[in-house]
């Protein structure tokens, strides 16, 4: 399966949400037919000002990429760009805001609506294990930097897991292939465009624009633009048999 997440689609499905008591939006980049085994969804959140997302929970293992702004997840700093991720029914947060605000995309394998406090929701925690991670930030290169790079560099955002579980940032000089190294066992691979531009299947993806493909998809050619391109490869494990 391939699915890809667009700018333009994101602008048509951009929308205030209530949260608590204040005003996030939220715009759906990506979308797909509801399914409870596979239907993966990004959408980029708009978290305003000073605000606090209290501690809560999904019923779906879930990635967020941290792409403008600033704040705390927990006790810990976060930015751009930065990758926490929260397995089902793991407990994270709270999540403040700093005085520019934050935004960052929520991506999952599984499409799931709204969220669960952990003040209010402790009977619908399923037991099992825990888990979550997040990156040290990864700063991204301008321009002319990334146009000339001459190799292909690679950093190790969270540690590549047994089942999967895994994150790691490509730089591409112009024209470099990147191949999917999702592992068969994973759920699937999202994969964010956070410099340059990314060539894939006759369609250009730009910055914060993403794909998501499973393991099967090992055919895919995606190729960095004229300019290069860096992205951000997230790697989904398959969700824990406590849970299924």
């Amino acid at each position: 399966m391939i699915a890809i997440g667009t700018r333009a689609h994101g602008e048509m499905r951009r929308r205030p949400i209530p949260v608590l008591n204040d005003t996030f939006f939220k715009a759906e980049w990506l979308e797909t037919p509801d399914d409870p085994l596979l239907s993966p969804t990004a959408f980029l959140v708009e978290q305003p000002p000073n605000t606090t997302l209290v501690p809560h929970f999904h019923k779906n293992n879930q990635f967020q990429l941290f792409v403008d702004g600033s704040g705390t997840i927990g006790r810990h700093p976060i930015g751009p760009v930065t990758v926490h991720y929260a397995g089902a029914f793991t407990g994270y947060g709270p999540l403040v805001s700093g005085s520019n605000g934050i935004k960052y995309f929520t991506m999952r394998p599984v499409c799931e609506s709204g969220m669960h406090t952990v003040e209010h929701h402790r009977a619908d925690l399923k037991p099992g294990p825990r888990r979550h991670a997040s990156s040290v930030p990864f700063t991204t290169l301008g321009s002319q930097l990334l146009s000339g790079l001459t190799r292909v560099q690679e950093l190790v955002l969270l540690e590549l897991a047994e089942d999967g579980l895994g994150s790691i940032a490509y730089s591409l000089p112009p024209g470099e292939i990147l191949h999917s190294t999702c592992q068969s066992i994973c759920a699937g691979q999202f994969i964010t465009v956070v410099s340059g531009s990314l060539q894939m299947n006759g369609q250009v993806l730009k910055k914060w624009e993403t794909v998501f493909l499973t393991p099967d998809e090992t055919s895919t050619i995606m190729q960095a633009g004229v300019g290069g391109a860096q992205v951000i490869s997230m790697h989904v494990p398959p969700m824990d048999p406590a849970f299924q």
